[in-house]
């Protein structure tokens, strides 16, 4: 029976607009402190000395009991992939793997970015990225590959203007602007609610993803324009 070594403190509160790839919110950052009986100071020690770790986790807020062997990737418009050739959290085991920045060792724990983790993910197991035995330039992309990006624009109102600025004050430590931007850009809105920008919609146009302690609102215009139009903030 594995036991989780820790639990992440991270920027992204819900699952709705969490990344679904690690790197892609590149100042995301999280915070995981060591259980205390796995003596931190002493098992992460040697640590310091790498950029990127591996995160193995669980799907935590994964409620599907079912077993599907064919998914829906979101970047696939509705297609279907075999489960084993995508990154779908409704998995067999619900087990999942990020490769992201190490930004620093701290006595109980460490510091990472460009998580793709909500707040809570249990963490099972820390290991060093091993660029030398790890990296291949060579290696096929499969699927993925054949999907073009979408450049997506990110626009504020000067209301959110405003209030961008009274948050990045107080949260100096963040490159809270970069942060809202990236997750913006990849388009966290479910598969069904694109299309229908420009016109009437069966579905809400208005959205809010959670980052730090704000609900950030925006609406897309188009499907290469996002607009932020408010920013509320959350008191715990």
């Amino acid at each position: 029976m594995m036991e989780p070594i820790g639990f992440l403190e991270s920027c992204f509160r819900d699952k709705f607009g969490t990344p679904r790839q690690p790197g892609l919110v590149k100042d995301a950052w999280a915070r995981l402190r060591l259980r205390a009986d796995l003596q931190p100071e002493e098992s992460l020690q040697g640590l310091e000395g790498f950029s990127h770790v591996w995160l193995i986790w669980v799907f935590h807020q994964n409620k599907s009991a079912r077993f599907h062997a064919k998914v829906h990737p979101p970047r696939l418009g509705g297609q279907t992939q075999g489960v084993f050739a995508t990154r779908s959290p409704h998995r067999p085991n619900p087990i999942g793997l990020s490769l992201v920045e190490l930004v620093r060792v701290e006595k109980d724990g460490i510091v990472v970015a460009g998580v793709d983790l909500v707040d809570g993910t249990p963490i099972l197991d820390i290991k060093p990225y091993l660029p030398a035995v790890e990296a291949l330039p060579e290696a096929k992309t499969g699927w993925p590959a054949e999907i073009p990006a979408e450049q997506i624009r990110v626009e504020f109102t000067v209301e959110a203007e405003s209030l961008m600025g009274e948050w990045q004050k107080r949260r100096a430590e963040n490159n809270l602007r970069t942060i809202v931007e990236d997750t913006l850009r990849l388009d966290p809105r479910p598969v069904v609610y694109r299309g229908y920008e420009a016109g009437d919609s069966p579905y809400r146009n208005e959205h809010a993803v959670r980052l730090f302690d704000g609900d950030v609102h925006f609406r897309f215009e188009s499907p290469t324009l996002v607009r932020v139009f408010n920013i509320l903030f959350v008191h715990n």
